[in-house]
This record gives structure tokens, sequence and C-alpha cells, in this order.
């Protein structure tokens, strides 16, 4: 137009910056900026707005607040955009500050809402938040569930719920933030009762509802929920990747693989890509379901493969026993320069020790801390630990735990047990049980330990005053528990006592000390 010499006018300068909002393009906006100011409508409020909209959307907050400050002429509009931009970069304080000079008559539902918003994001503003709901002068529904998100976020769901009865109107939003708020509590059945009463559900509130019966152990009902999308009982919802992602997770806590091949098959057919968290979740799922084979499979077939690709396949790997493979990929990893994290570690140690491979687990120990300059933490100790263990080299994992440069942990101490019982090791195992014991009285795995390694050595005595011991306390061994899939059902199996009382709390012995002082020194 410039270049043809054709007139422009205020609108054409806008459309041009709305355009330089949308792609982030600054330089281009700067530009526009200066050949505003050849014009005579440059100052014109409107341009001016649409000038600060695009310094802020552009990420320039300080241009924007520069020309903010230098308008003579603004109006609840310039406000307003400048607080969102403050909310939005995080600097609510900024906002709040600018809130406070605005004058009364320019602050509208927008303002209002705009302020409680930032405070809603922050972990500690819900004092705030709440204060400035109380004071506004009319609230829409927007402000309502705001202040419910605000509630629900600082898991005060009483106050949640009181304000979701008071809302003159609901609409899908509220409901599906109550369904979120009490699902993340562990209160499902609450959850759920809101969510059958939702009078249109969306598939957020399917979401959270999926997730909360996971996380809570209940995921047969999950997957009920995820059937209920797909065969439109009561609400006919359109999965994503969420909802895929919380059912994948399901289905390898359940074992299910026949659920879990349909879903991968759903998944190919509406153009889900195998690639990202949904790629992780299929590999995990296979893998945990017992077929390594199809893990491997989507494992190739993902194209740009992320270290949560590498650190699924490689635990998969370590779950069936093949250390070899699961060793191999983590050198391919070195060999692809591909930078492993905390995780990576953990899962191809633990792959060595099942798979009795001391010196590569080693090596992948001194990798680690050599090449990647990572401080091992906790659990990578508690993997070399294991490691040294199973291979029958207790004296080496004895003096690597007393080594270690911090605190070895309840699982440290009672992996280095396991393996003193496994390689019958009384000298050693005997001081780490009553260390054990000592630390937490009431878990009865330290007891039976100790038991099966008397038991091991024919020392009956001992073995029946520990038994007394355990009965005296109240103490249950949780019973193993296995599953298997049949004809579509999986069936779960038990050993030994199926009661699985949880252990209940009774007075310690005399000075903290332990009640075993029979055993030998």
């Amino acid at each position: 137009m410039l270049v043809n010499g054709v007139l422009v006018d205020e609108y054409s300068f806008s459309l041009v910056l709305k355009s330089c909002s949308r792609l982030h393009l600054v330089k281009q906006g700067m530009q526009i900026h200066g050949l505003l100011s050849k014009y005579e409508f440059g100052p014109d409020v409107f341009l001016q707005n649409c000038l600060i909209c695009m310094y802020i959307k552009c990420g320039c907050i300080q241009f924007g607040r520069q020309l903010f400050d230098r308008l003579y002429h603004k109006d609840s509009y310039t406000y307003n955009l400048m607080i969102d931009g403050y909310v939005k970069c995080g600097m609510v304080s900024s906002a709040q500050e600018l809130f406070d000079l605005m004058p009364l008559e320019m602050k509208n539902l927008i303002t209002w809402n705009t302020l409680i918003s930032g405070y809603v994001k922050l972990e500690n503003g819900f004092e705030v938040a709440s204060d400035l709901f109380e004071k506004m002068p009319e609230r829409d529904l927007i402000s309502w569930n705001l202040m419910i998100d605000c509630c629900v976020k600082n898991a005060k769901l009483e106050m949640a719920s009181l304000l979701f009865d008071k809302m003159p109107e609901r609409d899908v939003i509220s409901w599906a933030t109550m369904v979120d708020g009490y699902a993340k509590i562990g209160n499902v059945d609450v959850a759920r009762g809101f969510f059958d009463a939702m009078p249109q559900r969306d598939v957020i509130s399917c979401n959270a509802l999926m997730v909360g019966y996971v996380k809570s152990g209940r995921c047969k009902e999950a997957l009920k929920v995820f059937h209920d999308m797909l065969s439109g009982s009561g609400f006919d919802l359109a999965p994503d990747s969420v909802t895929l992602l919380t059912a994948l997770s399901a289905i390898a806590q359940l074992g299910c693989i026949d659920e879990g091949v349909s879903i991968h098959r759903y998944m190919e057919d509406h153009g889900f890509l195998v690639s990202g968290k949904i790629g992780v979740a299929l590999i995990d799922m296979y893998a945990k379901c017992g077929s390594i084979k199809r893990a491997m499979n989507v494992f190739k077939d993902v194209e740009k493969k992320g270290v949560d690709h590498w650190n699924a396949i490689i635990g998969g790997l370590a779950i069936h026993g093949l250390g070899n493979l699961a060793f191999d990929l983590f050198m391919e990893m070195e060999r692809l320069h591909l930078e492993p994290d905390d995780i990576t570690f953990i899962a191809v140690l633990n792959a060595c020790g099942h798979a009795g491979l001391v010196k590569e687990g080693v090596v992948c120990f001194e990798i680690m801390r050599r090449f990647h300059k990572m401080v091992p933490k906790l659990q990578h100790y508690g993997c070399m630990v294991d490691i040294l263990g199973r291979a029958g080299h207790v004296e080496a994992a004895t003096r690597f735990v007393k080594e270690m440069p911090i605190e070895p942990n309840d699982v440290v101490w009672r992996t280095l047990l396991s393996a003193c019982t496994n390689h019958e090791n009384l000298s050693v195992g005997e001081p780490i049980a009553k260390h054990l014991i000592g630390m937490d009285s009431y878990n009865p795995s330290s007891y039976i330990l100790l038991s099966n390694m008397y038991a091991q050595f024919g020392l009956w005595d001992y073995v029946r005053q520990v038994r007394t011991i355990m009965k005296g306390r109240d103490l249950k061994k949780v019973p193993g528990c296995s599953w298997i899939e049949l004809e579509g059902s999986v069936h779960e199996f038990f050993v030994g006592d199926t009661s699985n009382q949880p252990v209940r709390e009774i007075s310690s012995a005399p000075n903290g000390q332990s009640e075993l002082n029979f055993c030998r020194l």
C-alpha cells in the first residue's frame, strides 16, 4: 500500500499491528511504531493500545509500560492490557501496583478477574485472591470459577464447595474444577458424585476423574470411564492425549495387555502419533504387561526419541531381566551423545542388578560420575548395593554402604540385609537387622528377613522369638500378589495370609530400645 501510494488509515495500522502481535514480529512492529510517529493520528488511544498490546505479546513488557506511561489519555482497556501483561509474565506485584493506581471508575469485571487470575497462579496468593473476590462490586461466572479454582489449588475443598453452592449459575468449567479438586486429594467418590451430577460433561472432567481413580488404585473404574466415553454411555466424547495416557497407565497397573492392544489400535486409527508422552506410556504399558517385544517395536517406531523413550525401554528390559540388551541400549545413547538423566541411570543400574552384570553396573556408575559429572542420589547408591549384593559380594556391598557420602536410608539397609539373607551371611546381616528394627520397629519386612536368616542356620529358638515379637506388635507380612490375564480377564493370586490387615500402632519398648535383646552378639 505504501509503495503504491495507497492512503493508509488507523484501521490499516491496527491490522498490521495485530498481525505483528500474533506472529511475535517485534522488529516489524517497531518499524510500524516509527512510521506511526509521522502521521497525525499517532497519539490516537486506539492505535496506542494496539502498540502496547503488540509489545506485551512479543514479550517486551518494559516497552509497553514506557508507552503506557507516556500516554496522556488512557481508557480502561489500556489499563487492562498492562495488568494482563504483567499477570501473564508472572509480575503480579506490578499488576497489583497498577491496579491500585487505576481510577475506580475505570475498573471493570475484566480488571478484577485479571488480577485475581494472577493470584490464583501464585502458591501463596489465596488470601489476596479471596480478599479481592470479596471486594468486587459485581461478579460474573468467570469470577466464581477463578475463586473456586483458587480454593481447589490450595486444597480448600470445603470452601470451594460452599462457593459452588452459592454460584448463581454454573458451566462445565465449574463442575470440572470440583471433580478435579476432589479427585486430586483422593476423595474419588465425592468427585464421582459431582461428575454424575454434571448436566454436560467434557473431556477435562472425564480425564480428572480417570486420573483420580488411577491414583487411588481403582484402575478398573478408570477404564470404565474411558469405555463410556467411547461407547457414548451417557456422554459421547472423543478422548484426547491425556485420556489415552491415563488409560495406558491404568492398563499398565492392571496388566491387561488386550486392553492395551485395543487402545494402541484406537490411536493408530484416529491419527495419534506414537511420540512424546504417549510413546513413553505405550512402551511402559507393553513392558509391564509382559510383552517386551511389542515395547521394542513401539520404541523403534518413534522417530524423534527423547530421553524418556530410552528410559522407558531400558526400564522395561530391566523388568524382563534383559540386562545385556539394556546395557547395550545405554551405550547406544552414549554413542548418539544423548544426554541421560537420573532415571536413565536408575533404569540401567536396575537392569544390571537383575542380570548379575556387576562389571557393567560399575561402568555405568562411573560414567555417571566421571563423564556426566552427575552427583549420585540415594537411589543410585541403592542400585549399586543391590548389584553387589545380588552377585554375592556382601562384604563389598557393606563397605560401599559405609563409604557412601550420604546417609543410607532404610531401603538401602534392607537391600543389604536381603543380600545377607540370600547368601546366608549371618555375621553381617544380624547387626543390620537390629539397626533396621531400631529405625522402624513397625516394619514387618525386617523381622521377616531376620527370621528367615535364623531359619537358614537352624536357630529355631531365635525364629520363634522374632515371630513372638511380631505377634505381640500385631505385625503381619503383606502377602505376595501376582496377576495373570486369562481370556481377557485379570486374575489375582495371593501367597500366604490374604487378610492384609493394616499394621496398627502400639506402644514401643521402654526408652525406644528394641526388644531384640536376645539376639546373639
